[in-house]
């Protein structure tokens, strides 16, 4: 496991990389700025898609650092509310476990699932009502409630987006050596 976060910071070392990540950065920032309210304090976002790709290009490492960078640039250029470093640290927490399940392994269904399923209920539901009870006083469970009625409905879509996005885009990973050989169409097991 830690050859793992070892790997994943050699990468930090790489013009190409690093001019890659910054790219990613500011899609995943323009992309954040968009989103569908559902709620008091509650938003669907569409930026996981970069994350989950970053995750299982670059690692656990990168990743967490991915989240916070991305997450404080996106603070700086549209700000939807007052700084909290929780909200900093959802994004890094979710990159890591993206991390822990894609990067260096082969990409299925089943991991693309399990990580998107603990992101949703720990990160997402967990972290995210915590963070919304401390901010703006309310209870708990108001906020647990709403967060994980929205998150179980989008959790289908969102894998099955996940799933074709990655099929869409394995090819192109491969062939670039950011991931390695996995057999596309990404198999159920």
């Amino acid at each position: 496991m830690f050859n793992t976060f070892k790997t994943s910071t050699k990468k930090l070392k790489s013009t190409r990389s690093l001019a890659i990540l910054a790219l990613l950065i500011a899609i995943k920032v323009v992309i954040s700025s968009l989103y569908i309210p559902v709620g008091d304090n509650l938003r669907v976002y569409f930026s996981f898609f970069i994350s989950v790709l970053q995750a299982a290009m670059f690692g656990p490492t990168v990743a967490f650092l991915f989240g916070i960078v991305s997450d404080l640039v996106g603070f700086i250029f549209f700000p939807s509310g007052p700084f909290f470093i929780g909200y900093t640290l959802t994004p890094a927490i979710s990159g890591l476990i993206y991390a822990l399940f894609l990067y260096n392994k082969e990409i299925t269904v089943l991991k693309l699932g399990i990580s998107k399923f603990l992101v949703n209920m720990i990160v997402n539901v967990g972290l995210g009502s915590l963070w919304s009870s401390i901010l703006y006083s309310n209870v708990y469970m108001y906020y647990f409630a709403k967060s994980l009625v929205k998150n179980i409905v989008l959790l289908p879509i969102e894998i099955i987006t996940l799933v074709i996005v990655f099929n869409l885009l394995l090819p192109y990973l491969i062939k670039q050596g950011f991931i390695k050989d996995n057999p596309v169409p990404i198999k159920l097991f």
